[in-house]
């Protein structure tokens, strides 16, 4: 299915999103709607701060994964998982995006980044669960796990009216990251045959399509992730991508039949948040 780009917000995303037949897909760059400070908001800033702490050779140094992944090989598991901690103790201040996503009752909402402040959001009420992705060197043969509002763990899956789903794990509740190369490579040699998703997720996504906000193509680990958590859903699919792709990036797009809309995402988000849309 090819993709297309649109120049205006078509009123299908904000009435689809307020449906719940559009589920919100979130990235790191959220995180630049938020006033005051925030915790780092992509993944070359993480790498600094990570970097900061530890040192680790120049070639690497940018590159999160392995700059994580010497971390852990050389310093140990507790020292980097003290470092991420640390990097996402500053909570940002929720959007009026983030706000607004949080009130519509969505039957998923994915995040694939370390901060807490979509769960923050979420936090007046209490019809929603959370569940995140688990590093397989400190909970190997578990994929997941699940938590309910308040932070306690839950030994099942929760079928609560809006399941937020992080892939890579968050500070909140308990430290749990993926983000070293270990990390990764472990999940991604099982989530072709889908094992390390949710079943809930699952089952939710076949009567849904995504909205990407906040989220760049522009590495293989974010494509893999979409790629695979976008299967066997019932779409359409639309990304807000105001800079022009990369090449990976407008293959990524035509290839998973996704709609760029080229509009800087605080348009998109104050015209969401206040429940103005235009027709394409």
């Amino acid at each position: 299915m090819p993709s297309s780009t649109l120049y205006d917000l078509p009123a299908t995303v904000a009435d689809g999103l307020a449906a719940g037949t559009l589920a919100p897909y979130l990235g790191p760059g959220m995180l630049a709607l938020c006033d005051g400070p925030t915790p780092p908001a992509d993944p070359v800033a993480l790498a600094a701060v990570l970097t900061a702490r530890v040192s680790v050779p120049g070639k690497i140094r940018n590159r999160l994964t392995a700059a994580a992944q010497f971390i852990e090989n050389f310093k140990h598991r507790k020292t980097l998982v003290s470092a991420m901690n640390e990097a996402f103790k500053q909570a940002a201040a929720p959007s009026a995006l983030h706000r607004w996503l949080a009130t519509l009752g969505s039957p998923v909402i994915v995040d694939t980044w370390y901060d807490d402040t979509l769960r923050q959001a979420l936090a007046a009420r209490s019809d929603w669960a959370e569940v995140q992705g688990l590093s397989q060197s400190e909970h190997f043969g578990t994929w997941t796990g699940w938590t309910l509002p308040d932070g306690t763990p839950s030994p099942d899956p929760v079928a609560a009216r809006t399941v937020l789903y992080k892939p890579w794990g968050g500070r909140v509740p308990s430290g749990n990251f993926l983000v070293s190369d270990s990390d990764f490579v472990e999940v991604l040699t099982e989530i072709d045959i889908q094992t390390p998703i949710p079943a809930l997720v699952q089952q939710r996504r076949a009567s849904l399509g995504f909205v990407f906000l906040g989220c760049r193509f522009n590495d293989q680990l974010p494509r893999a992730f979409a790629r695979q958590i976008m299967k066997r859903s019932a779409g359409p699919h639309f990304a807000v991508l105001p800079d022009e792709p990369t090449r990976m990036e407008a293959r990524f797009l035509e290839e998973q039949g996704i709609t760029r809309i080229a509009l800087p995402l605080t348009e998109v988000a104050a015209r969401l948040a206040a429940g103005a849309t235009a027709t394409a």
